[in-house]
């Protein structure tokens, strides 16, 4: 996903979204385990998709610390 979709997204989504990924991810890792993985690109793209759902949320908090005063 672009990350400007997913600041689109409201928290619930966020949290919602990198539960199912991260679900998504522990199967593609099984899968490639077991020799049964087709695309392996799919790791990547999951652990990537991942990655930029983390850095949102994070980017959200940074927010709300500084717009409450604490640093």
């Amino acid at each position: 996903m672009k990350a400007r979709e997913l600041r689109e997204l409201s928290l619930e989504e966020l949290e919602h979204k990198l539960a199912d990924l991260t679900q998504e991810l522990f199967n593609l890792r099984f899968q490639h385990a077991t020799d049964q993985l087709e695309n392996p690109m799919r790791l990547r793209q999951t652990k990537r998709d991942i990655a930029g759902i983390r850095t949102v949320l994070r980017e959200r908090q940074i927010a709300s610390s500084r717009e409450s005063g604490i640093e």
